[in-house]
């Protein structure tokens, strides 16, 4: 059996809001695997504030652009230790260097990155320079990028979560629109564009769950497995609804899903994908 920590209780404790002893349990009978007892507590009906949240962090900056055309766009997280030199605007101005030359090349990896020019020598030259001038670990952490007919980006206040959105074709105001839905991106983080998209994985663990806190629930005592899993189906058209960008309230206006606020620009308006980047996600 794993021995499990206090840390590991308080940390569970933290990102689902759950009891002490519900972490603790659920720790023990996932054998120590954090989203493993994420998802017991939810199999028992435990209100977890947030599946999703974010876990304990590294620092760093986040920085997403779009080249000037509108049809490219990168984000780079440049990782450190501390808060301390994150917020530092050297650091972050190298950061968005590094955005810039991705934008300028298309990269479509992080070792590809990191083996581009830049002023004379190599982007991976240049990182490790930082390592020596600032004293502390300094990576490149993730890159993603995305090629469409209009990329739109948005970098969250702090630097510490950015995103980029695609649309599938150009339209009036296609960039204010898809800036709007970047920020959709960064506030509601959703798991897919629409329902067809969702991972496979994603799909079976959330109607596992379904299933469980159906057949839990009292009032539900005495009926088949068939309607269980009627039920539970059910509530997955409420989750794609609640984790699929285009299904989403808009956050601007909640009368609107995300997929009927881009109609408004354009009929046959869509997003074909999105990226998001943040600090400890």
């Amino acid at each position: 059996m794993a021995t499990i920590t206090a840390q590991e209780v308080n940390k569970l404790r933290q990102i689902t809001g759950a009891g002490m002893m519900d972490c603790k349990n659920a720790l023990v009978e996932a054998e120590g695997n954090i989203d493993a007892a994420i998802d017991i507590l939810r199999k028992k009906g435990q209100k977890v504030a947030a599946k999703r949240a974010d876990r304990e962090a590294n620092q760093g900056a986040v920085i997403a652009k779009a080249n000037a055309d509108h049809t490219f766009g990168a984000v780079v997280l440049l990782s450190c230790e501390t808060d301390f030199v994150a917020k530092n605007a050297d650091f972050v101005a190298f950061t968005h260097k590094l955005v810039d030359v991705a934008l300028a090349n298309h990269p479509t990896s992080i070792e590809t990155l990191l083996a581009l020019p830049m002023e004379g020598r190599t982007v991976n030259d240049h990182v490790t320079d930082q390592v020596g001038k600032i004293g502390e670990k300094i990576e490149i952490a993730a890159y993603e990028c995305i090629e469409a007919p209009v990329v739109a980006s948005y970098i969250h206040t702090g630097n510490k979560l950015a995103t980029l959105v695609g649309l599938n074709k150009t339209a009036p105001q296609a960039e204010e629109f898809g800036h709007d839905v970047a920020m959709q991106v960064a506030a509601m983080n959703p798991v897919a564009v629409d329902a067809e998209n969702v991972p496979e994985d994603i799909v079976k663990r959330e109607f596992d769950v379904a299933v469980e806190t159906t057949k839990t629930d009292p009032k539900n005592a005495r009926k088949s497995q068939e309607m269980i899993e009627k039920i539970a189906q059910g509530k997955m058209a409420k989750f794609y609804k609640e984790n699929t960008l285009l299904s989403q309230e808009f956050i601007k206006n909640n009368k609107l899903t995300v997929g009927a606020y881009l109609k408004e620009a354009d009929k046959d308006l869509t997003v074909t994908s999105f990226k998001r980047v943040q600090i400890g996600a």
